[in-house]
């Protein structure tokens, strides 16, 4: 995985530039992730990797319908020639890394023991936006294993403030 990152990395990163240059952050996020999907069809993954399709026939297979872009055509024609078609998914990926950075937005994995409502919710985005000084965008998951509270996942920061985790240390704590 770590080696398909690195191949895809540079990709990424070019089209953030070309994407960031045109002011089409957005376009190219919903584009990509829609390559992306489509790559990752098992019936695609095999025909992007047969001899007889061409990098035309690749492209216009990848291509958002109703979505022209001839940047966006050209930056899909440079990965069939170099055979980086496969690594679609991770160059989507990347892309929306380097945008979050970019628009200041940090992503956040909330998953607690039972489903949190929307009052409790915007608490949580409010104090998290406070404690990073940027935009948080909450994706909300439900684990009954936590027993209560949450745990808090940006990625770079984890905060758990699960009961199963205080019930842990709190039985290491008595057993030294």
């Amino acid at each position: 995985m770590s080696s398909s990152l690195t191949l895809a990395r540079p990709y990424a990163r070019a089209a953030f530039a070309l994407a960031r240059a045109n002011d089409q952050l957005m376009q190219w996020s919903m584009r990509l992730g829609f390559a992306a999907q489509i790559a990752l069809d098992p019936r695609v993954l095999a025909l992007l990797g047969h001899p007889k399709l061409t990098a035309e026939e690749a492209v216009e297979l990848l291509l958002p319908p109703g979505m022209p872009d001839p940047v966006f055509g050209r930056f899909l024609a440079e990965l069939a020639e170099h055979g980086r078609l496969t690594q679609l998914p991770d160059i989507a990926a990347l892309f929306a890394q380097l945008r979050a950075e970019a628009e200041h937005v940090v992503k956040a994995t909330v998953t607690s023991a039972t489903v949190l409502d929307a009052t409790e919710l915007a608490k949580l985005h409010d104090a998290l936006k406070k404690r990073f000084g940027s935009d948080v965008e909450i994706t909300a998951a439900v684990n009954p294993e936590l027993i209560g509270g949450a745990v808090i996942d940006t990625g770079d920061v984890v905060i758990d403030g699960s009961l199963r985790n205080k019930l842990a240390r709190l039985e290491s704590a008595l057993a030294h």
